[in-house]
């Protein structure tokens, strides 16, 4: 969102010029759309990894600078607050030992600069949300030191007038406030990209929404936020309470948040970015010097920085993405679902279950969108977020019986959905080595009903059994986990507890 925004304030004809050019810019897109200047199937993926710094002692280090310094490469970035990393791998083509090259990149990348996290006394950990986060690190101060975190941070405070609430009811309650947005940067995500011709678009991101709620249940890693116990998957409901623009009356009218689900099956991508500009004010009205209609007109292709810029800005779970490569534009759906975590052997499997899932319900000849209501796709990922590997989730029943039945998220994984899996990397062309290594890590975490969130509950609840104070039992889980996850066998074979007995006090 942003590589390059600077920081500034905005006068009353800056938010004009900008909904103007916005829709200019969709202008242009629809003519793109109609014109097919779209790049043509490459079966291209790409990965992002946001990431956290922590100490020895499992509390967060507010080092991301230092450590940047240090890695000095550009596959890493910062991200909102200063306990965050960005790992970004280049594209990848789907087929082949695809997997297995991605998760080679990604060790080879993660212990470097987990090695150079430890020259500043950090190091690498990569979970939804770290479970040693205190209210207190999460301020405006602890932001990184980049123009656009400050200036989309006082937009969203201007747009919303009062302090953000975070109020959410899990196994434990946990009500506070915030002045700022930075409570987001607890939010550590994998995001996956999946580049797509337009008329394809439609079908990839209904699977997509269709199948979050099982990618959610099977991945949960944040079971914690400011030392209470809520969801098995935390990161959803954070997002969207801490940066939410509505205050309290916008919210009673309906007027949506700018992360949401979304609330209906689409045709086009174009559809979703128009809705974006529909239902949601510019935050960072931000104009740039290109004219998308003249540029067009030219023969070029526009880089439709206004679009991009606010497309950014609202945070779909699915999100549509318009990017160009070589000169030339193609659009990616962009999953945003899942935590990191908790290894680079997790992280690829969750992958691999993703893109062989999407491919196959995106080519059903009675695709499941036809058959599920999006209200129940909602529902459904809303209940595997609160639950994770033990929600029960509805699914579109098989056969001439029709309708919605409630089934074991398990269940459908393993029985329904791990099979479309298998099938959709065969149709990407993966070999059956890499396929079935990484998806028989999906259906072993069914098998044994653990993910990491479940470890985490597991081994925490166990410490406070062994007389640990709570903030010691989650530092120690905490230690545990970023231990066991550098060594790297995936998190279901995990023992749980700590590895040898807790002093109490």
């Amino acid at each position: 969102m942003g590589e390059k925004v600077v920081a500034g304030a905005f006068d009353l004809s800056d938010r004009q010029r900008y909904r103007d050019k916005l829709r200019q810019c969709l202008t242009v897109l629809e003519r793109l759309l109609a014109q097919q200047r779209f790049d043509r199937p490459r079966n291209l993926m790409g990965l992002e990894i946001e990431l956290n710094l922590a100490g020895a002692d499992g509390l967060p280090k507010m080092l991301n600078g230092e450590v940047l310094e240090r890695i000095a490469s550009r596959d890493f970035q910062t991200e909102l607050a200063m306990f965050n990393l960005e790992v970004n791998i280049a594209p990848h083509r789907l087929g082949g030992r695809v997997f297995d090259r991605l998760a080679e990149e990604l060790r080879t990348s993660l212990a470097y600069a987990h090695r150079k996290a430890g020259e500043v006394d950090a190091g690498i950990v990569m979970i939804g949300i770290l479970p040693t986060l205190d209210r207190d690190d999460l301020v405006s101060s602890n932001l990184s030191d980049v123009d656009r975190y400050t200036l989309l941070n006082d937009q969203i405070v201007a747009a919303r007038g009062e302090e953000f609430t975070l109020d959410i009811e899990g196994v434990e309650h946990l009500s506070c406030t915030s002045k700022s947005i930075v409570p987001e940067a607890a939010c550590t995500s994998v995001q996956l990209h999946l580049q797509v011709t337009p008329g394809r678009f439609a079908d990839v991101w209904n699977a997509a929404q269709a199948v979050t709620a099982a990618q959610i249940a099977i991945g949960a890693n944040s079971p914690f936020l400011f030392g209470r116990e809520l969801w098995r998957e935390s990161r959803p409901p954070l997002f969207q309470q801490a940066t939410d623009t509505r205050p309290p009356e916008l919210q009673a009218q309906g007027v949506r948040p700018r992360t949401w689900f979304g609330e209906r099956w689409i045709s086009s991508a174009y559809e979703l970015f128009e809705e974006n500009l529909r239902y949601f004010p510019a935050l960072l009205p931000i104009c740039d010097d290109e004219d998308p209609q003249e540029a067009l007109a030219a023969g070029g292709t526009p880089k439709l920085a206004e679009l991009v810029l606010h497309n950014g800005t609202v945070y779909r779970w699915n999100r549509p993405v318009y990017g160009i490569a070589d000169g030339v534009p193609h659009l990616r759906v962009e999953n945003r679902v899942l935590p990191a975590g908790p290894t680079v052997t997790d992280v690829v499997a969750n992958a691999a279950f993703y893109y062989g899932v999407v491919r196959a319900l995106a080519e059903e000849s009675r695709p499941v969108w036809t058959r599920l209501p999006f209200e129940t796709a909602a529902a459904n990922f809303d209940a595997a977020c609160r639950y994770g590997i033990d929600a029960r989730l509805r699914w579109p029943r098989r056969g001439r019986l029709g309708g919605v039945a409630e089934v074991d998220a398990v269940s459908l994984v393993r029985d329904e959905l791990l099979p479309l899996a298998e099938a959709g990397l065969d149709a990407w062309g993966v070999e059956p080595a890499d396929r079935d290594l990484y998806l028989g890590v999906i259906e072993e975490r069914c098998r044994r009903r653990t993910n990491g969130a479940s470890w985490q509950v597991a081994t925490f609840h166990r410490a406070l059994e062994a007389g640990l104070p709570r903030d010691a039992a989650l530092a120690a889980t905490t230690r545990r986990y970023a231990e066991l996850s550098h060594r790297g066998e995936p998190a279901h074979t995990w023992p749980v507890g700590l590895p040898e007995p807790v002093p109490t006090g």
